[in-house]
Formats: structure tokens, C-alpha cells, sequence
């Protein structure tokens, strides 16, 4: 029997993992009381369950229980009960976000601040982090891309090493995104912009593409940001403790080059064993479009 447990922050996706879990034919029970998983898995391991995938979620809401979770892991191991944590967490800011355009009161901010109740969790349940065998940062994913990044582990049974890189274009006219890692500039790439017929399009489109890589100066960037960028995610995976990493690509308008350069990126960093997404924050900025570079 594959035996999961999802935890982590309130807000992080808990709901949303079990329900992909559910979904690939696991049996899914949240909130279950600390004291009664022993009791459950034992339950579930019997011949008549007739399920031999279970994911249960455990989180604050548990109370003062949760603090008995240690000894109650520890005894099923000793058992040879086998089970995976699945530990999903966010930042702060994206925390409080999620919570504001929900209306959800946080477990621990009754009558409180709620980056306080934030804060008290974070401390509360910092010990299953360090037990946990999957890391998933939420900050930045969507709904969609967190299912993905779930169904790989527990559907796929693919190599999973707790790092999302995002490859993000941008135009600088709209600002450098403040969660960016890594910066590059590649407005010394020819610009589409001034040709009337290919202004519309964007990096998306063949045309653009073909145009923005036209020249010597294009792929040897290219070629050379691929190399080092795989260099540093392995680097930063195998020395620090993160999750999460974006590089920032840019243009004037990120409509045309900085599109073209981060599909290219992309291309060349996936076969890498972690997860990547692009992401296009400014493709469909009208203003650009209408000639206000």
C-alpha cells in the first residue's frame, strides 16, 4: 500500500493536492485526527480495504495533537508501516494573499493579525518540513501547475528534486519582477517591433522567432546562457535549500524578444530532472502594441 501524507502551510494547497491524489484513484481523508492514524492505517493496510493508495491531510488545525504526529510516524516505521510526506508551503505575502480573496479566517488568527497566525503556524509545523520526503513551494504556481507538479510523484513516479525553475519574460517598461533570481537584458537583439508586419505577432510565433535569432549574436547568447543557467540551477539545488527559482528575461515590451529567448531557454533546460514552467507576464500588454515603446 502507498501510504501519503499531505501537510503543510494553511493556504499552500492542501485541498487542492489531495484532490489530484484523489483523482488518480487514491483514497483521501483529510483532517484527520492525530490520534486515529495509527488506527486508519492499520485499517487501510487489510486485505478487504481493497485500496492500495491512501493519502490522508494533516495540518494546524490538529491543535495541541500535532505534536504527538513525531511519535506516532516513528512507531509506524518501527511497524513497517511505510508512508511519504508531501510538505507544501508558500511565502508569507502570497499567504496572506490567498487568504484575503478567499475571506477564510486562518486557523490560528482568530481575532488576531493574520501574517501573526501566519508566523505561529510556520513555527508550529516547521518539524514535519524536515521530515518530509517531497517539498513543494506554491508561491507563483497555479492551480493547474501545482496538480502537474503532484501527478508527477504520485501518478508518474517521476524523479522528483523540490525545484521549480520559472523562465519568465518581461518588459522593462513595466518594471523588473521582484521575485527574480537572475536578470539577462536581451534588447541588443533585432527588435520586430519596427517592422510593421511582425509588430502584432509575438516570441509565440515562428516569424518572430526566426527574426529575433537571425543573427550570430542571438545564438551565441543563447547558447551560452543555456550553459550557464544549467550550471546554477544544479548549483543551486545540490547547495541550497530552495524550492523555487526564477530567471527574469527582458525586453522593452515583452512581447517579442524576451518571449523568443525564455521558449528557447526552456527548451534547452528541460531535459534537466527538475520542474520548469515559462511564463509570458507582459505577451499581452496592448500598449506595446499600439506603439507606446
Amino acid at each position: 500500500m502507498r501510504f501519503v501524507i499531505v501537510t503543510g502551510m494553511s493556504g499552500a494547497g492542501k485541498s487542492t493536492a489531495l484532490k489530484a491524489l484523489e483523482d488518480t484513484g487514491y483514497f483521501c481523508v483529510d483532517n484527520l485526527p492525530v490520534a486515529l492514524i495509527t488506527k486508519f492505517v492499520e485499517l487501510s493496510s487489510d486485505f478487504e480495504f481493497n485500496n492500495d493508495k491512501v493519502a490522508i491531510g494533516i495540518d494546524i488545525r490538529s491543535g495541541a495533537s500535532l505534536g504527538e504526529l513525531s511519535e506516532i510516524l516513528n512507531t509506524l516505521r518501527e511497524n513497517k508501516f511505510n508512508y511519504e510526506i508531501l510538505y507544501l508551503d508558500a511565502n508569507n505575502k502570497t499567504l496572506v494573499k490567498r487568504y484575503k480573496e478567499t475571506r477564510r479566517e486562518h486557523p490560528l488568527a482568530i481575532g488576531g493579525k493574520l501574517i501573526d497566525g501566519i508566523e505561529e503556524e510556520r513555527s508550529r509545523i516547521d518539524f514535519l518540513k524536515g521530515l518530509a520526503d517531497y517539498k513543494i513551494d506554491t508561491t507563483g504556481l497555479l492551480t493547474r501547475e501545482l496538480k502537474s507538479e503532484v501527478l508527477k510523484i504520485f501518478s508518474n513516479d517521476k524523479d522528483y528534486n523540490n525545484m521549480i525553475v520559472t523562465i519568465m519574460s518581461f518588459g522593462y517598461k513595466f518594471g523588473i519582477p521582484q521575485d527574480a533570481d537572475y536578470v539577462f537584458d536581451v534588447r541588443f537583439m533585432p527588435n520586430p517591433y519596427y517592422e510593421e508586419t511582425l509588430r502584432r505577432k509575438t516570441g509565440n510565433d515562428q516569424e518572430i522567432k526566426d527574426y529575433v535569432m537571425s543573427t550570430k549574436e542571438s545564438k551565441d547568447f543563447l547558447e551560452m546562457l543555456a550553459h550557464m543557467m544549467k550550471f546554477l540551477v544544479k548549483e543551486n539545488t545540490e547547495k541550497e535549500d530552495r524550492h523555487q527559482l526564477v530567471i527574469a528575461i527582458g525586453c522593452t515590451g515583452g512581447r517579442h524578444r524576451s518571449v523568443t529567448v525564455a521558449n528557447e531557454l526552456y527548451d534547452r533546460m528541460n531535459d534537466l530532472p527538475y520542474s520548469f514552467r515559462v511564463f509570458h507576464r507582459d505577451i499581452i500588454n496592448d500598449t506595446y502594441v499600439k506603439g507606446e515603446a
